[in-house]
């Protein structure tokens, strides 16, 4: 403070003399004479006291200013901690602003018609009723019947077993989220679904491949089925199957653990997608994006062309022979197993359509389009093999009629 007051001085007396003498002052020798010194003494003390009032008005000036923020910021504080107390999920958001890996995702149903859940339940509990019950009618048949114990029935017996599989992954979410039971879902329960849905999917594909290739040996090479197709070759090639479908799909499933969610939690199904999972991942995704295509080419887009390479093959294997009706007799034989083919790759390009140029559609239409992805399948077989198929539709017939007896 005295170093300010002494260039406060200073700059009195250097004012005083630029007034009165210009810019050198202090007369013609630079000398202050006995007149001069009180009018430099009070041009002085004037100085000195404007730089005292000034220094104590900016110091008021910036107490009452803190004062001022202060109270504007307790205020503001109570009022978000009012408007949280308000709105808990306000809180939430503000919780998880700095990092969203929220550990639970949404799962989504029909947006929209949440009043009518109750009602949407019924036609969905009745398909999985008719999904378990047709599977396991099937599968019991051809265990409970010798004469079904070939190797056209046991691939049919792998494919009711991975369709009652494929209900199964999912029925505790889509009817619990319906009848108001669940709402969320962890990340490892997530991914443990969407391991087992995409698995159970490939393995269907690799399944109905297996039927293909079965229909063509029984065509084409009729007197070589039964060494061709031994009991020890078919359980070798389940074995196949399973490994195929569950192994290469293992690791961007597990990559998905390791994934950053900093996205909306929010899916577009009730239940788990990989590509669901990767839509709301923010880390690198490029792996699972490349893997997971080259995936379903070497898989699905493989298995499709190979089915029908060998239905090109069983065709000109009919056509070459010459009785019109050991023609219609063999292609009977594939009616069912073409309408399986169908009712499975129907959906699945149907859902890529949807996803891929739908965006602008309503979410209820991809909500259901999801859903009959996985439910139609197992829908449909066993009522297509129960019709088509003599032999299994003669031995439940069989079977109703002891039960109604």
């Amino acid at each position: 403070m005295a170093t300010k007051q002494s260039d406060a001085i200073e700059k009195g007396m250097t004012d005083y003399m630029k007034a009165e003498y210009g810019q050198h002052g202090g007369g013609k020798h630079g000398l202050w004479t006995s007149d001069e010194l009180p009018i430099l003494l009070k041009t002085t003390q004037n100085h000195v006291s404007s730089y005292n009032s000034v220094c104590k008005e900016a110091k008021e000036t910036s107490t009452k200013g803190a004062l001022e923020a202060k109270d504007y910021s307790g205020n503001n504080k109570e009022t978000n901690n009012q408007s949280t107390e308000k709105h808990p999920s306000a809180r939430m958001i503000t919780l998880r602003s700095p990092s969203v890996n929220s550990s639970t995702f949404v799962l989504t149903a029909f947006s929209g018609l949440e009043q009518q859940y109750l009602w949407i339940s019924i036609p969905f509990f009745t398909t999985y009723t008719l999904v378990f019950w047709g599977n396991c009618m099937v599968l019991h048949v051809i265990r409970t019947e010798p004469s079904l114990h070939q190797p056209m029935f046991y691939f049919l017996a792998m494919l009711a077993l991975t369709d009652l599989s494929i209900g199964l992954s999912t029925v505790h979410t889509v009817l619990g989220i319906l009848w108001g039971f669940i709402q969320e879902i962890s990340l490892d329960s997530c991914i443990a679904q969407s391991y087992f849905i995409h698995g159970l999917s490939f393995m269907e594909s690799s399944v109905l491949l297996t039927m293909a290739f079965d229909r063509y040996i029984a065509i084409c090479h009729p007197l070589r089925y039964s060494s061709i197709l031994t009991n020890s070759r078919i359980f070798k090639i389940g074995l196949t199957i399973v490994a195929r479908s569950f192994f290469f799909i293992t690791p961007p499933i597990i990559n998905l653990k390791f994934f950053h969610y900093c996205r909306s939690h929010i899916l577009s199904h009730s239940f788990c997608l990989h590509q669901d999972l990767l839509r709301l991942a923010c880390s690198d995704i490029r792996f699972n994006s490349y893997y997971a295509l080259m995936l379903v080419i070497f898989t699905l887009l493989l298995d499709a062309a190979l089915i029908l390479y060998s239905y090109v093959l069983i065709l000109r294997a009919v056509l070459a022979i010459a009785s019109q009706e050991e023609r219609h007799k063999s292609l009977q034989t594939c009616i069912s197993h073409i309408c399986a083919v169908l009712v499975f790759y129907i959906p699945i390009i149907s859902l890529t359509m949807v996803h891929r140029f739908g965006k602008h559609l309503s979410p209820v239409i991809h909500v259901l389009m999801g859903n009959i992805y996985i439910l139609f399948p197992p829908l449909m077989n066993p009522i297509i093999y129960s019709v088509k198929t003599q032999q299994i539709r003669s031995r439940m017939l069989r079977l109703f009629s002891l039960k109604i007896c």
